[in-house]
């Protein structure tokens, strides 16, 4: 028998699986397999952030520019120029409410998410799909600074994708507590205000150290839209604002229902933006200086003045009281050591920023004529000293006086108070045109001078800054008043990066020669041109007014304070009835009496102790010379005493003409200053 032949030795082959599931498998593989790719690469971008992150104390700086605070002198705020950063709050030092607030209302999640968070992306795709649009956003506080810090607010995939790394990428090189450090330091809350603690001195005035719930609050809700739900663009928005918040923090557990009901968000007051008005002629002049004091360029600033904010108000309010139909007008005040203390620059900031008082130059008329009085003084004359009013022709030109009229024999004195023309050029011709010159730059005039013999009248263009501080030298006795507005520079950390020291001054005149012209600057208020600025208290000043009445100015002083007032056009055109001593005579008196309001009044420093030659150490360094010889500094050369300029010849009668160095001699040898005398000289009312 044969045995039975064995059965094949097979294995049963499976069932082979349908399409559908050896695509779904391939696609969960291929998926986990993409899945592991992009955690890598996720791990890879997330590794590479990391490292480029900047460090802490770097993110800790403004990114967004420096903010800059301008105080008067006692320490009012005038104006805040830039972002305003305010202090830098650790996270110790901010109140809870504030960190509450704001992860109620823009994370509540912020605690435990790495950086982005899932279960807000997942609402928001929802939500999104189901609307059909962008409604809801995921943003966490880390992404948001990612941002902020980092990236623009361009609405893209990519961009989304590079914030997200970024946030990952801090959350884990810094602690939570740094990154809502950061935030709360640097997130924009609307009003030029970064930052919780510069949030909170805008809108309450205080620190953030002291916000309470309700503050809080508001200003948690601004960072959805700072510009719609700032306090100041629209306070109650704000408050609607707040009360949804309060709300979000009572779902999400941050404070009680007793506590969310007992929130009153309409019992908080916000600070009243104060008009800023003219004072930014001030506070522009003030930046310009910032540069050449620090070099600091990052961190805010706190720069304190020498504005007093009671000068300042009067000066903005004298501007608009004297309208004349197309004119501007500029004021500045000085204290005698050059403390700029009130500036007004025009009519008008808002229409005009252009800084009259600064920049402009102008012919300063008549009150030019102080330099050639300081000459005269300076080479031996005094207000009483004889003089003549007379023709004087120099070459082809022959000034007038404004009246139309020559007077004959007269002081000094009354030469100046009357602002006779005349005299003003024979005795810058006698002592030399460019002695004028000289001591015009030696009293701070930096702009070109002509020594044309028309500059004696105030031909040559100056400053109102350089005038006045010209006069407030002469106030001071003859010492230098060099204008300033700084008085220091502090950090928004409270580091001193500037304290001014005080100047180490030039003596430009001997003191007796100050107040010589004192007594003459006194005359030209109290009997002269200048009467229209008296107020009723010791003070001293000269008018100027320039041809075809273009320019009409007063500058003058009393003990406490010096001021100078231009009035005219920009075009330079003519302006009917405008003169020195007319409207900004009265410009300067309105300023001067609300500036000094309650100061009790003090005499005037013009009583002269002319010191004995020989016994006097300091004589040489005032120019000033035993005998009274003619004054040379190398700069100016005057005329030799003892030589008449030919073509200095006056139209009366030779026997008639002012000695060319009259000798002080007595006040009756010139016309007595009678109330029928100063009738007979100002029958016209003179302009200069």
């Amino acid at each position: 028998m044969h045995a039975p032949n064995p059965k094949p030795n097979h294995r049963r082959k499976p069932p082979r699986r349908s399409f559908f599931a050896r695509f779904m498998l391939g696609l969960v593989g291929w998926g986990l397999a993409l899945s592991l790719v992009g955690f890598l690469g996720l791990a890879l971008a997330v590794a590479l952030s990391m490292a480029s992150l900047p460090s802490y104390p770097e993110l800790m700086r403004s990114p967004q520019g420096q903010s800059v605070v301008i105080r008067a002198a006692d320490g009012t705020e005038l104006v805040t120029v830039g972002p305003s950063y305010g202090r830098w709050l650790p996270y110790a030092e901010i109140p809870p409410e504030m960190i509450e607030a704001m992860k109620a209302v823009e994370d509540r999640r912020f605690d435990w998410h790495p950086g982005v968070d899932p279960i807000g992306i997942a609402r928001a795709v929802k939500v999104n799909f189901t609307e059909g649009g962008k409604s809801e956003g995921a943003s966490t506080i880390t992404q948001q600074l990612a941002r902020n810090l980092f990236l623009t607010s361009t609405q893209t995939y990519g961009r989304k994708v590079r914030e997200a790394v970024l946030a990952l990428a801090m959350e884990r090189k810094f602690s939570k507590e740094q990154i809502m450090e950061l935030y709360l330091n640097r997130v924009y809350f609307g009003g030029g205000a970064y930052g919780i603690d510069a949030a909170s001195r805008k809108f309450y005035g205080h620190p953030a150290t002291q916000l309470t719930l309700e503050q809080a609050a508001i200003i948690a809700g601004l960072v959805k839209a700072p510009s719609r739900y700032a306090p100041t663009a629209d306070p109650e928005r704000a408050r609607q604002r707040a009360r949804v918040v309060i709300g979000t923090m009572e779902d999400s557990g941050a404070i009680t229902p007793i506590e969310a009901k007992a929130a009153d968000v309409s019992s908080v007051r916000f600070v009243v933006d104060q008009d800023q008005g003219d004072v930014r002629y001030f506070t522009d002049w003030v930046l310009t200086q910032l540069e050449t004091l620090t070099d600091e360029t990052v961190e805010p600033l706190d720069v304190t003045t020498s504005l007093n904010p009671r000068h300042q108000q009067a000066a903005e309010i004298a501007v608009k009281a004297q309208p004349l139909a197309g004119t501007q007008a500029a004021i500045i005040a000085m204290r005698k050591d050059g403390a700029v203390t009130a500036m007004v620059g025009g009519r008008d900031y808002a229409t005009s920023i252009y800084n009259r008082a600064v920049t402009a130059r102008r012919q300063p008329g008549s009150s030019w004529k102080l330099f050639d009085y300081l000459v005269a003084l300076e080479n031996g004359m005094t207000p009483d000293s004889p003089v003549v009013d007379e023709p004087i022709r120099i070459g082809n030109w022959s000034p007038k006086n404004s009246n139309g009229r020559f007077l004959g024999a007269m002081t000094m004195r009354q030469a100046f108070a009357l602002s006779v023309n005349s005299v003003a050029v024979r005795l810058a011709n006698q002592f030399g045109f460019d002695s004028v010159a000289a001591m015009a730059r030696r009293f701070g005039i930096t702009t070109p001078i002509s020594q044309q013999p028309a500059m004696a009248l105030g031909a040559s263009e100056a400053t109102l800054i350089e005038m006045t501080a010209a006069y407030a030298a002469i106030a001071g006795n003859g010492v230098e008043a060099r204008p300033w507005a700084i008085q220091s520079i502090t950090t928004a950390s409270g580091r001193t990066l500037y304290n001014r020291e005080p100047d180490s001054p030039r003596i430009l005149v001997a003191p007796f020669v100050a107040q010589h012209m004192t007594n003459m600057l006194r005359a030209a208020v109290e009997t002269g041109t200048g009467r229209a600025a008296q107020i009723g208290r010791p003070l001293a000043g000269k008018t100027g007014t320039t041809s075809s009445n273009k320019d009409g100015l007063f500058i003058g002083f009393t003990p406490e304070l010096v001021a100078g007032v231009w009035m005219g056009r920009d075009d330079a055109r003519a302006v009917p009835g405008l003169a020195g001593g007319q409207a900004p005579a009265r410009v300067f008196a309105a300023f001067m009496s609300r500036a000094l309001t309650g100061v009790a009044p003090t005499p005037l420093d013009d009583t002269v102790e002319v010191p004995a030659f020989g016994t006097e150490p300091d004589a040489e360094a005032y120019g000033i010379t035993p005998g009274g010889e003619l004054f040379n500094d190398g700069a100016s050369g005057g005329v030799d005493p003892g030589r008449l300029d030919p073509s200095l010849q006056p139209d009366a009668p030779a026997a008639e003409a002012a000695p060319q160095r009259p000798a002080p001699a007595p006040a009756a040898e010139a016309a007595p200053l009678t109330d029928q005398w100063l009738e007979k000289a100002t029958a016209e009312a003179p302009k200069q």
